[in-house]
């Protein structure tokens, strides 16, 4: 809506100002794929501009659905342009008491909800271009339904990382330029990712990765000011959120919308296709119930309980309709064959009235569109007609009398009849009933494929859609051929019976497919920072501090350490060099002369400290957290003091060296005479093997727990004296 329409006199009122402020905003906002943003100056480098293409990152406009999900970025991108404006526009209107100037507003949101309801309904309409995602030989087969990808905004992460780096963990910002570009350009490849396995293992990447980033950069006390924004799938509405959970649950969403659009595109004519495609719609459906049971208080639509149960229905209807196109493919022209057929098909067709009625529902109608109604009522009336037919097929067919095997499996092929004009022919006896029962399955797979003939029809986004017509036809003409041949044989028996309604049966059972997001491990980028157990968001510590020791040849430095990956200090004698120089006891050794010993086992600690000779040069940080040691449970003692003295005395130390914890030698003791060197190897080669888990979306775990058993008082101690 042009500025033109409000009266020249009021122009310079707020609510023009708002316009022209965000107008240029948006100005800055090119399409995805671009690089957006100026910069503050010609000699600061665009990291967006500069980004270099990921392995599974895809360009956007390569491929139909490219240039589908790029068109569908820029609507979400106009959209929220003009709720913005509507925003302005309510509030100017609220807050105002200007009749003349509420009545140009009230015009004003006029236009705008106009221009709002005209993107929805194009988003809504490339909602509905599933054929687009469909695979290039599935010409015969009806649509699937895949799910669009969310999109995001790009997110500047260099100076608020840079800061928390400087402030948090005491260290210079500018060393992670290259780290935090990386992060950057692997987000943003995220945002675009190849319709294939390889952009399902780029999703993973990013995702893992927010494990640590969430750990290492967002503490559960402050916010750093970096805001998530996502657009909804359906809607094109933004949500924003400050937590990486909310980031972790979008990627998630993302991730079963794009094993959605595997399963679309995969080859649907042959049995390996459609196993392939039954495993991305089960992998879809596990998704979304993964997200549905671990993430809660969703701010998007898309992510609400109501939406993920109806995707995961349907997407295990989906699998369920391509278990039966592969039964199809080798079916034979048996009886029990079709039959078994006839009772998969009405599988098929309860799961999409399932999937109907969630889809029906209030919470669900007006957010999806309404071509997914249409198809799923289609496909729900076409897999009740299969299944009748095949069931007529079957019985009309067959010559001769009926195995006794045959007439088994109709005990339990039909339910209890609903209506007074049901056919009372379960189990026909005779040729005459059989071939009754088979015309009455026949005239009602012909009512029901024209029932989703209108529905086709009816529909304005499907009947532009060939492929599914030629389907419903071919499947009308079918059934409408078998009813002919076999009514003109019989002619005495036109007189028109509703069939006993066909029980669902299946011989396959489908599950939902869990993420093991353990097939994609990923290094933490920010590991030079130390293990992030210790060295995290939401442990305080003081800052390094140096500490030099200088010792004659009789003398000891008086403390002990203990612990790997960091090394703690576990002793610290009283008059010591070390007591002097201010080491405390349960103190951090971060580096020893000029070498980081953050991620350092202990042997590799004993060892450098040890080569310093008399004259030693530690880096010491001091944990701040309330309670940061613990004893484990089931074992008796106090908490560490800076001032306990749990090791004895030092003695005078020999000029030898000795491989053995045991004794006293090169300065170096332990409490427990028994464990050598390599006993403590092997403990933290233990410690390192072992696999922890944890909640994706909540920041502590259990793991915190397990990976601070080393700073256990009762552990091996090595005194330095």
């Amino acid at each position: 809506m042009s500025e033109s329409v409000l009266p020249e006199k009021l122009k310079t009122n707020l609510f023009v100002s708002v316009r022209k402020k965000r107008d240029k905003l948006s100005d800055g906002v090119s399409s995805a794929g671009e690089s957006t943003g100026s910069e503050k100056n010609s000699n600061e480098e665009n990291y967006f501009t500069l980004r270099r293409r990921r392995w599974g990152s895809d360009p956007r406009l390569q491929t139909c659905r490219g240039k589908l999900q790029n068109r569908r970025s820029k609507l979400n991108q106009e959209i929220n342009k003009e709720l913005m404006l509507r925003a302005g526009a309510e509030n100017l209107y609220n807050a105002s008491n200007n009749k003349r100037l509420k009545e140009t507003v009230a015009l004003e949101l006029q236009f705008v909800n106009s221009n709002l309801q005209l993107l929805k309904e194009q988003l809504t309409e490339l909602n509905s271009s599933v054929e687009i995602y469909q695979g290039n030989s599935s010409k015969l087969a009806i649509p699937m339904i895949p799910l669009g990808l969310k999109e995001t905004k790009e997110i500047d992460f260099r100076e608020p990382f840079k800061d928390f780096i400087q402030e948090h963990y005491s260290e210079k910002g500018t060393d992670y330029d290259e780290t935090i570009t990386e992060f950057m350009e692997l987000r943003e490849a995220m945002r675009t990712p190849e319709r294939d396995e390889s952009g399902v293992a780029l999703l993973f990447e990013y995702f893992n990765q927010l494990y640590f980033i969430d750990r290492r950069f967002f503490p559960p006390d402050r916010s750093l000011g970096i805001y998530f924004e996502w657009y909804d799938s359906l809607t094109g509405v933004p949500s924003c959120q400050r937590t990486v959970a909310f980031e972790k649950a979008c990627v998630l969403f993302n991730l079963g919308a794009l094993y959605t659009q595997l399963g679309a595109r995969h080859d649907r004519v042959s049995a390996a296709g459609l196993d392939s495609a039954v495993n991305c719609f089960l992998r879809a459906a596990g998704m979304f119930r993964y997200l549905h049971d671990n993430f809660t208080n969703a701010p998007s639509k898309d992510l609400s309980p109501e939406i993920l149960e109806f995707l995961i229905h349907l997407m295990m209807a989906q699998a369920r309709e391509c278990l039966f196109e592969k039964l199809i493919l080798s079916l034979r022209d048996e009886v029990a064959a079709l039959l078994e057929a006839g009772q998969e098909a009405a599988q098929v067709a309860e799961e999409y009235k399932e999937v109907h009625k969630l889809l029906v529902s209030a919470a669900v109608k007006d957010y999806v569109p309404s071509s997914w109604n249409g198809l799923v009522s289609i496909k729900e009336e076409h897999y009740r007609g299969r299944s009748h037919y095949r069931v007529a097929e079957a019985l009309l067919t067959f010559e001769g009398e009926l195995p006794k095997y045959i007439l088994e499996m109709l005990q339990y092929l039909h339910l209890p009849p609903v209506t007074n004009t049901t056919i009372d022919v379960g189990i026909p006896t005779s040729r005459e009933e059989r071939t009754l029962l088979g015309l009455s399955h026949a005239r009602e797979a012909v009512l029901i494929h024209e029932e989703a003939l209108r529905l086709h029809r009816m529909c304005r986004d499907l009947k532009r859609k060939g492929v599914l017509a030629d389907v419903l036809r071919l499947n009308y003409e079918s059934a409408t051929f078998l009813l002919k041949e076999f009514e003109e044989e019989e002619s005495e028996l036109l007189q028109v019976f509703d069939p006993p309604p066909i029980a669902s049966a299946t011989k396959v059972q489908v599950s939902l497919a869990t993420p093991d997001f353990s097939q994609h491990r990923v290094a933490d980028l920010f590991r030079q920072l130390g293990p992030v157990a210790v060295f995290s968001a939401k442990h305080q510590w003081s800052e390094p501090r140096t500490v030099a020791l200088t010792r004659t040849p009789t003398q000891g430095f008086g403390f002990s350490v203990r612990g790997d990956a960091p090394v703690v200090i576990a002793g610290v004698d009283r008059g010591s060099l070390a007591e002097h120089a201010g080491v405390l006891e349960g103190d951090l050794v971060v580096a020893i002369g000029s070498e980081d010993v953050k991620w350092l086992p202990h042997d590799e600690v004993v060892t450098l400290i040890r080569e310093a000779g008399n004259s030693l040069r530690l880096t010491l940080v001091t944990p701040t957290d309330k309670n940061y040691y613990r004893l484990p449970k089931g074992k008796s003692g106090k908490n560490i003091s800076p001032h306990s003295t749990t090791s004895s005395s030092s003695g005078v130390s020999s000029t030898g060296s000795s491989s053995t914890c045991s004794g006293v030698s090169n300065g170096i003791r332990s409490h427990y005479g028994s464990m050598n060197t390599s006993t403590l190897s092997s403990a933290t080669a233990t410690t390192k093997e072992k696999k922890s888990t944890w909640n994706l979306f909540k920041r502590s775990s259990s793991r915190d727990k397990l990976n601070m058993s080393h700073r256990n008082i009762s552990d091996c101690n090595v005194i330095l004296r």
